[in-house]
């Protein structure tokens, strides 16, 4: 899971001391780059404007919050001895780390309303069985009695070499007697189709750069398990490989700062549009964007973007 300035719940305040550089409008112009983010930005520049500098609201999903949910209850069962690590001790989690998330984000209450706009318990009752069930099902994937992670939600960053600083979480992190290194992340979906797997991968091989940069030590093993359909995957990365993500990582960023700069945040339709909340926003749904909180400046041609720009579609790369 990533973390920048859309941090999920649970994680605010990490990292605080390096925190993005701001101007006088109160927006945010981005200086560091999460694999959340990033894929934003791959996914659709102005989506990562929407959601990096204009912080634009969007609803809770209760799909999310789920998987905030059972990422809480999956660290926090290595609290107890390795004996003890019972699926219903995992499972009797659950409802204690919806309380604790709910007291932070009162808002998430409302995931549970019925069409009248009432608490519906059932609703609620139904998520919770939900998450509880995708809980049990780690047990038939991995043994957390044989399991003693050296990390767990360990939050990371370093700063490439004329380029951003990279961070974000990392749900668990296993060492083994030899050094060895393996990179674990929990996902409570189903595993992508194979021609698919790219962007999960894209995460991790993120995940093993940075500590690669911050321990001199390839990780021997980046592994994905998902809750959702039972599976786990696994990847060795190599050295030529990290090299390859800091050059596309690199390459993301000068486009990043261009965009910024220019304040050019062209829309990349995309089946995924149908999820998005800005759509209301969007040149591609008949919206306008908000005006553009951030000073331009002069393109290589010597033209200065009206604000607001944007209007343009990106072609799929």
């Amino acid at each position: 899971m990533g973390m920048d300035s859309g941090a999920p719940a649970g994680r605010a305040g990490a990292g605080a001391g390096r925190g993005p550089a701001r101007t006088g409008t109160g927006a945010v112009r981005p200086k560091a780059l999460s694999p959340s983010r990033a894929g934003d930005f791959m996914q659709c520049p102005l989506l990562y404007r929407f959601r990096v500098i204009d912080k634009l609201p969007e609803k809770p999903s209760a799909a999310a919050t789920r998987g905030t949910v059972v990422h809480a209850v999956l660290e926090r069962l290595f609290d107890a001895p390795a004996a003890e690590r019972t699926a219903e001790r995992a499972k009797g989690l659950v409802p204690g780390e919806w309380e604790r998330l709910l007291a932070s984000r009162p808002e998430l209450a409302e995931l549970f309303h019925g069409e009248d706009g009432a608490h519906d318990p059932r609703l609620l009752a139904k998520w919770l069985g939900d998450a509880e069930r995708l809980v049990e099902r780690w047990f038939t994937l991995e043994d957390p009695t044989r399991l003693e992670p050296a990390e767990r939600e360990l939050y990371v960053e370093t700063e490439l070499e004329s380029g951003p600083l990279l961070r974000g979480f990392i749900d668990r992190v296993d060492v083994a007697p030899s050094g060895d290194v393996r990179i674990v992340d929990y996902k409570t979906g189903k595993a992508p189709a194979p021609q698919f797997r790219s962007e999960a991968l894209f995460q991790m091989t993120f995940y093993a750069l940075v500590l690669w940069k911050l321990q001199g030590r390839v990780p021997r093993r980046l592994q994905l398990v998902y809750l959702g359909s039972g599976d786990v995957l696994t990847y060795d990365p190599v050295e030529a490989e990290l090299r390859a993500v800091e050059r596309k990582l690199r390459a993301l960023w000068d486009a990043i700062v261009l965009a910024t700069e220019t304040g050019e945040w062209r829309p990349r339709p995309t089946k995924l549009c149908g999820w998005c909340d800005h759509q209301a926003v969007c040149p591609e749904f008949g919206g306008t964007p908000p005006p553009y909180p951030l000073p331009v400046v002069a393109q290589r041609d010597g033209r200065v973007p009206a604000q607001g720009a944007a209007q343009g579609r990106m072609d799929p790369v």
